[in-house]
């Protein structure tokens, strides 16, 4: 996910219709969602119990957000980013 929760809509769409066994990496201005005290934080935090949400380091450190990500999603570097496109190999980026 790449755009920013409060550009559009796609981040709850892409919640909407993600399936059990996938994950969800947010990257570029899609890192806004993962902001503690955002409009997502309750919609991220309820999709954590179903599924691993992932934000990439570089994306959150260039916005300042280190210290405000919530609880649960797992910061990646770009080889975490790599691991993952390996570790699920189906790859659907929302637009």
């Amino acid at each position: 996910m790449n755009k920013s929760p409060t550009e559009r809509n796609a981040l709850e769409s892409c919640l909407k219709h993600i399936k059990k066994g996938s994950a969800l990496l947010l990257i570029e201005d899609g890192v806004y969602g993962a902001l503690k005290g955002a409009a997502t934080s309750k919609m991220l935090g309820q999709a954590l119990k179903n599924f691993p949400i992932y934000a990439l380091y570089p994306d959150i450190e260039a916005r300042g957000m280190q210290d405000r990500v919530i609880d649960g999603i797992k910061l990646v570097d770009y080889s975490g980013f790599v691991d993952l496109v390996v570790e699920y190999p189906t790859v659907q980026a929302w637009l």
